[in-house]
C-alpha cells in the first residue's frame, strides 16, 4: 500500500477532521480570550489598583545598562503570568460550561422514554383477525 494512499485514508477519517476543526476554532478562541483579558478585564482591575498595568509588572533581576548595549535587562514578568492565568481560568470556565451543556443534552436523550408500544387492537380488529384466521383454515 502506498504512503499516499495510507495518508489519504488517515486524513479522511472523521476524527482527524474533527480534531483539525477543533484546533482551528481553539486558536481563534484563544485570540478572543486574550483580547478579553488584556483589553476588557485587566484595564478596570488596573484602574481599581491605582492605574497599575499588570502586563508591565516585573521583578528586575539585572537592570539594563544604557552605557553598553550588550547588557540586556533580565526580569521575571509576573504580570504577564497573571494575565495568562486569568486567560486560562476563562478558557477553563468556558470548556466546563460547554461540557456541562453537552452532558445535560446527553442525559435528556437518555431519559427520553422508549417509543411507546402500539396500542392494543380494538374489539373490531380482534374480531376481524379471528374471521381472517378462520377463513385461512378453510
Amino acid at each position: 500500500m502506498s504512503m499516499v494512499k495510507e495518508f489519504r485514508e488517515f486524513i479522511s477519517r472523521g476524527n482527524v477532521i474533527d480534531l483539525a476543526v477543533g484546533v482551528i476554532i481553539g486558536a481563534a478562541f484563544n485570540g478572543i480570550v486574550k483580547s478579553l483579558v488584556d483589553q476588557v478585564i485587566m484595564p478596570p482591575i488596573g484602574l481599581l489598583t491605582g492605574g497599575l498595568d499588570f502586563s508591565k509588572l516585573e521583578w528586575v533581576l539585572k537592570p539594563e545598562d544604557p552605557a553598553t548595549e550588550a547588557v540586556e535587562k533580565v526580569s521575571i514578568q509576573y504580570g504577564a503570568f497573571i494575565n495568562t492565568l486569568i486567560q486560562f481560568f476563562i478558557v477553563a470556565a468556558v470548556v466546563f460550561l460547554l461540557v456541562k451543556a453537552v452532558n445535560s443534552i446527553r442525559r435528556q436523550d437518555a431519559a427520553d422514554p422508549a417509543p411507546a408500544e402500539p396500542p392494543a387492537p380494538t374489539p373490531q380488529e380482534l374480531l376481524l383477525t379471528e374471521i381472517r384466521d378462520l377463513l385461512a383454515k378453510k
